[in-house]
């Protein structure tokens, strides 16, 4: 018998999983394919309210996923996702059939529905055709975590002691604080992934994340801010801060204090005006960041561009269709490069995804001109590319959706103090905060924590609540001037799917310089 699940329990069942998916699958008639994921993660956590701790946590959490491929005429998936215990986990063997004969049912009645609706409706023909997966290589491969301080290890009384204190020094820094939230957790993830082709592949991932939520109030102006840190590290990340040469962030505690400092001078500002027209914008990378995020890594998902997404997150202006869009045509300046990689460092590093396949760069757009999309092997298989390693679910119970790794906006070669000293009258936004996108992504609102005037190359006056709007391909079209200044930043909250996931992105970019309409405050 098992006793409580560790990571290491995987060691126990890592052969057993193989055997097992091997086995089953001579014995389903009609099967062509299965992959199976088996997961388990160890976390710790804490949370602190205006210097009081709230609650402290240390969880274990495991998971199984299986997808099969099966018909006859027409081949459809299957799918089966259960969270499991350790009761579940020592008797693994049983489970696993009964997974794989649940995903192996459900292919099969979907392959006789597609079959019955092509009897029923010849319009329908041509869409109703085989689930067909791009090939990739055979891999077997273990990937281990990175840390310094092991999530396993740390005392939890040390981790509410330290977000409490955080929390309490918030509290103590000004009057004008009148409320703060720190939270902080540590986790190691371990999973196996297993196919029908022979591949294993285990890998396991240590992510550490800090949070600070601030309300201030002087005067009568109330101010609110929300940020994160976070890698893919151990709990010296937040100790110690991460000093990278693309991510760095400082410790909790400092990035804590920083973000109530500027909540409470933004109390201090006065509202930003609107602009009735567009005017010089310079962006801050923290701000592109989120830019990048809403305006080209969810455009760039082929399952949305394909549709497979519109009932739940809409469509992409990139792809109308398969006949209509913008792959090779002009969307941005030449100043303009942008691409997802999963090679870069933080929450978006990763070394295969969810269906095995190894992650890979992809260039979304190369000065100006629009290339292509994230895939997975369903997607890459229709329009004829190579999959490139986008294929991530929250947990191994849940089906992969195509996700952002780390989306990027490319760094130029231009000074950021040049770009700003170039503007004889615009503004400077810094940081994001919320973004309102349309349903395809061709316009947006994203909100900024602060935008500064700038005259005579120079900045100026402080304006709180404010940010820009602008059509998406008109904005990237007016880039005139992208800076040597490229950070990543972690997006701990990208949310995608019915039921909705929610995953830790990175995304990041440079300095840039377009145009843009302001958008301001009513009071």
């Amino acid at each position: 018998m098992f006793g409580p699940i560790t990571l290491d329990t995987l060691d126990i069942v890592k052969a057993e999983v193989a055997t097992q998916l091997r086995r089953v699958c001579r014995d389903f008639p009609g099967l062509t394919y299965a992959d199976l994921r088996l997961e388990v993660t160890e976390e710790q956590g804490a949370d602190a309210e205006n210097g009081q701790s709230k609650q402290g946590h240390r969880d274990v959490t495991a998971s199984l996923g299986i997808r099969v491929l099966a018909g006859g005429k027409i081949i459809a998936p299957g799918y089966y996702g259960r969270v499991l215990g350790s009761r579940e986990l020592a008797t693994l063997p049983p489970i696993l059939r009964e997974g794989l004969r649940h995903a192996y049912e459900r292919a099969k009645a979907n392959a006789a529905q597609k079959i019955g609706l092509k009897r029923q409706t010849a319009g329908l023909t041509n869409t109703l055709t085989n689930t067909v997966l791009a090939p990739i290589g055979i891999r077997q491969e273990t990937v281990p975590a990175t840390f310094l301080m092991d999530p396993r290890t740390v005392p939890l009384s040390e981790i509410i002691r330290y977000t409490t204190e955080v929390s309490r020094t918030v509290t103590a820094l000004d009057p004008a604080i009148r409320y703060n939230h720190v939270a902080s957790f540590t986790t190691l993830t371990r999973q196996l992934f297993v196919n029908s082709d022979g591949t294993l592949l285990d890998q396991t991932t240590a992510l550490t994340e800090g949070s600070c939520h601030v309300v201030a109030e002087r005067n009568g102006v109330v101010q609110e801010n929300w940020d994160a840190i976070g890698h893919q590290r151990g709990y010296e990340v937040l100790l110690h801060g991460a000093a990278e040469e693309l991510l760095f962030h400082p410790d909790l505690t400092s990035f804590a204090l920083e973000l109530a400092r500027e909540t409470i001078t933004l109390c201090a500002a006065p509202p930003c005006p609107t602009t009735p027209d567009p005017v010089v914008v310079v962006t801050d990378p923290h701000f592109n960041a989120l830019l990048c995020h809403e305006i080209i890594g969810h455009p760039t998902e082929l399952d949305r561009a394909l549709k497979m997404e519109t009932a739940y997150a809409g469509r992409s202006w990139l792809l109308q269709d398969l006949a209509v869009h913008q792959i090779g045509r002009r969307i941005a300046s030449p100043a303009v490069t942008a691409y997802s990689d999963p090679g870069l460092p933080g929450y978006g590093h990763y070394r295969y995804d969810d269906e095995g396949t190894p992650g890979k760069r992809v260039t979304h757009i190369d000065h100006g001109v629009f290339q292509g999309f994230m895939n997975n092997r369903q997607t890459a298989a229709i329009l004829g590319a190579e999959p490139n390693g986008h294929a991530k679910a929250t947990d191994a119970s849940l089906v992969p959706l195509i996700r952002m790794s780390t989306t990027v906006f490319a760094p130029g070669d231009r000074p950021p103090q040049d770009i700003l000293r170039e503007v004889e009258t615009g503004y400077f936004v810094v940081g994001h905060k919320i973004p309102s996108i349309a349903e395809s992504r061709e316009n947006f609102r994203i909100s900024a924590r602060k935008v500064y005037e700038i005259r005579q190359g120079k900045i100026g006056q402080l304006f709180r609540d404010g940010g820009i709007m602008a059509d998406s391909k008109d904005f990237l079209m007016s880039i005139d001037a992208v800076g040597k200044d490229f950070r990543l930043f972690p997006i701990p909250n990208c949310g995608k799917g019915q039921p909705m996931q929610t995953k830790r992105v990175g995304n990041g970019g440079p300095t840039m310089r377009g145009l843009a309409r302001l958008t301001g405050a009513s009071r």
